[in-house]
This record gives structure tokens, C-alpha cells and sequence, in this order.
């Protein structure tokens, strides 16, 4: 395809109305329009949260009558079917739309070639393919579920710069600072789950909720305990508040007399739960993006697995000595060949700290 300048500036355009979306549109993914005439922008809008009226119909209804004959730019294939609603190839065809161009064909399975084939076969001019990098990274939590049906698995992770995340007691409250602390609620406000261990909760007793700025709305993640023989079910923060908690244990766990909770076994191989099979359970229930939060233990089970899709990484400028814990146990690697190699996504300094976004190179 052969796209212009203007195409390039609008769908950029509507790609950041999409990333608006990102705390609230989950299990949905994030979805802009804009409505232009020429370069002028008659009409835009966003996908604000599930249920709600998709981003087309936002636009068209900003657009009014000057829909007609315009071009649509969409950072995701116009839905074709009946969902929570009306399909939005129908509302473009309705408002006289003459071209529509998408960033990125929809992975889901009732969409998926059939907006397109929808809008062509009323004539209307479709292209799809601009941007489709930016737009794939924008919902990479979506399409990771739709494409291999577990989701995108983020480990989050405060280390000083000689690589421990604790003392040899345990104790890690606080390596990093105030700053870091603060920008991890928004990545936690991205997510569909949060996940950690029962070691974790014993030892450190997490909350797991977000907390931003007052009047910034989000969706509440599902904060997820693996926890074996759910000897953690009884105590700790992560009951707490509104964000439900989900608690995943091994097959012969027995549940405590008078404790209500949502709970699931997972298949347990060699005294440890199957990593994929736990991400696998988690897309089931429509989560897109996990944010694990847990000790070196858990982190290394998914990093040795592949499961791990990318690091988020906060390094404090401090030291703790040799005898203090490490980012991952379990990794088994012995030889320099063996080693795990992560290029860099992203880097900032956050207060005193540095953060890290890293994937490992096979990803």
C-alpha cells in the first residue's frame, strides 16, 4: 500500500486516542478512529470500556453529516458481528464512509477478515497494514491471547545494581524509591491480573491493588496467589478491598471450613505448578496482559519456561552484598552459551532510580 503523509499523521493520531483506553477497556482491546476529510478531522473517538460504544461510534457520531464521503482511519478492523454491540463495519457503511483505512487485521476470531469483506462488498475503499507495528505493540496483551492463547506475561522487578532484590533475611522493603513505587501503579493499571506466589504473601504481605490519582478511572486487575496448598487463604491484604482475588492451588488442596473464595487447581508437576497452565487458565477468563510481582523462585520457574514475555525492571543505586537474594533462581544455566539474552524496549530515569523494559531476544 502506498499510504501518505496524512495517512501516516492521522493514524498516529488515532493510535494515541487508543492508548486512552488503556485502563479501563480490558478484556477489550484498545481501539481509536479518526474521521477526516481531506487533512481536516471532522470526527475522532476511542474505545472507553467494554460494553460501551467502540470507537467508530464515537467518531461517526462527532462526524455528524460530514461523515459521508470521508476516509476512516482505525487502529483495528471494524467489527462485524453482535457483540455488547451493534457491528461498527455497519455504522461506517451506514454514514456514507467512502474509505476506510486499518492499522491491523482483528485477531479475534468472529471479526477477523470479515469487517473488511463487510466494508468492501458496500463498496467502500479498505487498506489495512498502516502502522501495524505501533498498533500490534499497543494490544500486544490482546493479541498475544487471541494469536496463542495465553496472555502477555510481564515480571516486575526492584534490584540494586548488584542484582538482589532482598537481604538474605528477606528483607526488600524499600530498594527502590518513592518514585518507582508511584509508576509501578500504572503498569499494574494496564493489567488484567496481577500474580504472585503464597511465599510472597507471607513474607511480604502485598496489598496488589492500584492506586492512582484521584479521579483517574482504571478496571481493578485480578490479583492471582499461586499457592499450593492454599495455606495462605485465611490471612493477608490481598483480600482485601475491591479487586477480586483468584487463588490457584495444586488438585489435592483441601479448602479451610468457612472460607469463601474463587479457587482453581492447576496441574502440579514435580511439586511445582505448570506455568502454562496457568497462563492458559488466565486467558480463558479473558485477561490480556499479567503483571508477576513475586520472589526470584516463581520468576525463574516462567523465565527457565519461555513463558516470559518481557522484564520491568527498576534499579536502585544501591548494593547488598554477595549473601543477599538474586532476580531468579532456578534458570540452570551453566555454561556462557546457555545465557538469556534481553534487548532493550525502553529506559528512564525514575527519582533516583532507573527503570528497564526488556524481552528476551527470541521475542
Amino acid at each position: 500500500m502506498n499510504f501518505t503523509a496524512t495517512d501516516h499523521v492521522l493514524m498516529a493520531r488515532a493510535l494515541r486516542l487508543a492508548e486512552r483506553g488503556a485502563f479501563t477497556t480490558r478484556p477489550n482491546p484498545m481501539v481509536g478512529c479518526v474521521i477526516a476529510q481531506g487533512v481536516e478531522v471532522v470526527g475522532e473517538g476511542w474505545h472507553q470500556r467494554k460494553g460501551g460504544p467502540h470507537a467508530e461510534v464515537f467518531a461517526l457520531q462527532a462526524a455528524g453529516e460530514r461523515a459521508k464521503g470521508s476516509t476512516a482511519y482505525v487502529t483495528l478492523e471494524p467489527c462485524a458481528h453482535v457483540g455488547s454491540t451493534g457491528p461498527c463495519a455497519d455504522a461506517l457503511i451506514a454514514a456514507g464512509v467512502s474509505r476506510v483505512v486499518a492499522a491491523m487485521r482483528d485477531p479475534f476470531p468472529q471479526v477477523d477478515g470479515a469487517g473488511f469483506e463487510k466494508l468492501r462488498a458496500a463498496g467502500i475503499t479498505t487498506e489495512s497494514g498502516l502502522m501495524e507495528a505501533q498498533a500490534r505493540e499497543l494490544n500486544k496483551g490482546f493479541i498475544a491471547r487471541m494469536e496463542r492463547g495465553w496472555p502477555w506475561l510481564r515480571v516486575k522487578l526492584a534490584t540494586t545494581l548488584d542484582g538482589r532484590t532482598a537481604t538474605a533475611s528477606g528483607d526488600s522493603k524499600w530498594i527502590t524509591g518513592d518514585a518507582s513505587r508511584r509508576d509501578v501503579h500504572r503498569w499494574r493499571a494496564r493489567c488484567g491480573a496481577l500474580l504472585t506466589g503464597a511465599g510472597t504473601v507471607l513474607a511480604d504481605d502485598p496489598h496488589l491493588t492500584v492506586r492512582l490519582d484521584e479521579g483517574t478511572a482504571f478496571v481493578p486487575p485480578l490479583r492471582v496467589v499461586l499457592d499450593p496448598g492454599l495455606a495462605t487463604v485465611a490471612r493477608g491484604h490481598v483480600r482485601e478491598g475491591d479487586a477480586p482475588t483468584l487463588y490457584l492451588h495444586a488438585p489435592d488442596a483441601k479448602l479451610p471450613r468457612g472460607i469463601d473464595i474463587d479457587h482453581v487447581a492447576i496441574p502440579v508437576e514435580k511439586g511445582r505448578f505448570d506455568p502454562l497452565a496457568v497462563l492458559k487458565l488466565l486467558g480463558s477468563r479473558g485477561i490480556n496482559e499479567v503483571q508477576m510481582e513475586a520472589g526470584a523462585t516463581l520468576a525463574g520457574a516462567f523465565l527457565d519456561a519461555g513463558l516470559v514475555d518481557e522484564l520491568l525492571l527498576y534499579v536502585a543505586p544501591v548494593l547488598l552484598g554477595p549473601s543477599a537474594r538474586p532476580l531468579f533462581d532456578g534458570l540452570h544455566i551453566d555454561q556462557m552459551a546457555q545465557r538469556l539474552k534481553m534487548r532493550r524496549i525502553d529506559s528512564a530515569v525514575v527519582g533516583e532510580d532507573f527503570r528497564l523494559l526488556l524481552r528476551p531476544e527470541s521475542a
